[in-house]
């Protein structure tokens, strides 16, 4: 990772962060019968029994398993492992019904909320951003190609150390975060900088099993985005940059090669990206 001057967030503090937004965000739940909770429940554990019979898993070994559960709870880190390890298959069995833009993770930190822009305009940034300037542009259009009016674009992503505002200590609230609405021809222009590649937290749990694994702890770079419109479904997706690090190895596994942007470089030494949306009809 880019040698930063601001202290590095610890997975304890991304955790918490995560925790209380998770919490804060109202999510949609539901009654699930007990029918559904029998079955999905029964699905799981025999997953776990099946595999310590075929690993032939001892006892200290399940003792620690057990401590690294309790270790992740106690550190606030399930919203991390559970959006970086599970989320991409919650995600892609819900895409097997859905049209539009291909969807995928949300992740852990998204902060809603965020202040509403015009359909050109420039994120929320430090007067000495580091990155490189980046013009995200598109449309937003229907299924039948017709453009969304006033569509919002919830937008948030890492700044050029691989950092987000909201978790880590000294980057001001709402940095790169806005909500962009698009004109009357479901236009959006967005000025911001690419963001860099990161790691997940790893002085944690969740690190301790990828470094005992040994697995990399890295997410390539990419915009975060929930796109939505009244009357449509919403779309949460992330998209990334053509030939960017770890495009091919993401720890998340979050990837999809429709979801790729390729960056062209303008006279004006801005890099400029285009992409448009398309949304789906309740």
């Amino acid at each position: 990772m880019t040698t930063t001057e601001h202290p590095t967030p610890t997975a304890a503090g991304s955790g918490s962060s995560a925790s209380a937004a998770f919490r804060a965000a109202g999510r949609t739940t539901q009654d699930v019968p007990p029918e559904r909770v029998d079955e999905v429940a029964r699905a799981v554990l025999h997953g776990v029994h099946q595999a310590i019979r075929e690993h032939d898993v001892t006892y200290p070994e399940f003792q620690a398993a057990k401590q690294w559960l309790m270790d992740v709870g106690e550190g606030g880190e399930w919203p991390l492992f559970l959006d970086v390890f599970v989320e991409h298959v919650v995600e892609e069995v819900a895409a097997r019904t859905q049209d539009g833009t291909k969807g995928s993770i949300q992740g852990p930190y998204y902060l809603p909320g965020q202040e509403k822009l015009p359909w050109q305009a420039t994120l929320p940034m430090r007067t000495d951003e580091k990155g490189t300037p980046l013009v995200f542009a598109g449309q937003v259009r229907d299924v039948e190609g017709n453009p969304v009016a006033a569509a919002e674009l919830d937008i948030w992503h890492a700044d050029d150390d691989g950092y987000y505002s909201g978790f880590a200590p000294d980057i001001p609230d709402g940095n790169l975060r806005g909500v962009v609405v698009s004109d009357g021809q479901g236009r959006f222009e967005i000025t911001t900088v690419q963001p860099a590649p990161y790691q997940i937290p790893t002085d944690g749990p969740t690190g301790k099993l990828v470094a005992a694994a040994g697995w990399h702890a890295w997410r390539p770079a990419h915009l975060h985005l929930m796109v939505r419109a009244p009357g449509y479904r919403t779309i949460t997706t992330q998209l990334y940059f053509q030939g960017g690090e770890w495009l091919d190895s993401d720890v998340a596994e979050a990837t999809k090669p429709e979801l790729v942007l390729d960056p062209r470089p303008q006279e004006d030494a801005r890099l400029r990206a285009t992409y448009d949306f398309v949304l789906e009809r309740y």
